[in-house]
């Protein structure tokens, strides 16, 4: 009886295992596909793959954008500004927080993304974006890059307010 237990719990344990698993491809695959939709400038591709609910926080604290109006600004993007996005050195984890606010399937993306302007202008960002990943869609999105590096790429400088007074 004592073997049978824990044979049993070995087989659950290894079924979670594999579960855990095979979530964590599955999410990486939806993420992959997300990003090969951006850099396919596909809005419409990419509206699918979000949820109804989804919100999009980043890359600035405070960022935050539905899925209508992330739809909106990518369409605009792709039919205004952007020639074609590139991510390069592209690398895909997934991760499972089992409790707390972050609970749930997450997937990282690091990428040197490659962005060329409808204008000829082009910048190379070193980006991170984090996706919750629910029922098959993204649920959330964290993106972090350095928008002020973008601006100095495409000739701003900063300086500080009272230097122009």
């Amino acid at each position: 009886m004592k073997n049978l237990i824990i044979i049993v719990a070995i087989a659950f344990a290894s079924l979670a295992c594999t579960s855990t698993e095979s979530n964590q491809k599955e999410n990486i695959e939806l993420v992959k596909k997300y990003v090969h939709a951006v850099e396919n400038l596909d809005f419409e591709g990419m509206e699918n793959m979000l949820d109804d609910d989804y919100i999009g926080v980043g890359p600035s604290y405070g960022d935050s954008i539905g899925k209508s109006d992330a739809v909106a600004n990518w369409k605009y993007n792709v039919e205004n500004l952007y020639e074609k996005i590139q991510y390069n050195r592209s690398r895909f984890a997934g991760v499972t927080i089992p409790d707390g606010e972050s609970k749930g399937d997450w997937v990282a993306n690091w990428a040197e993304l490659s962005i060329v302007f409808q204008d000829g202008d082009s910048v190379i960002i070193w980006a991170n974006s984090n996706y919750l990943v629910e029922n098959g869609k993204i649920k959330k999105s964290l993106t972090f890059y350095n928008e002020a590096d973008v601006l100095r790429q495409l000739g701003y400088q900063m300086v500080p307010a009272e230097w122009l007074e």
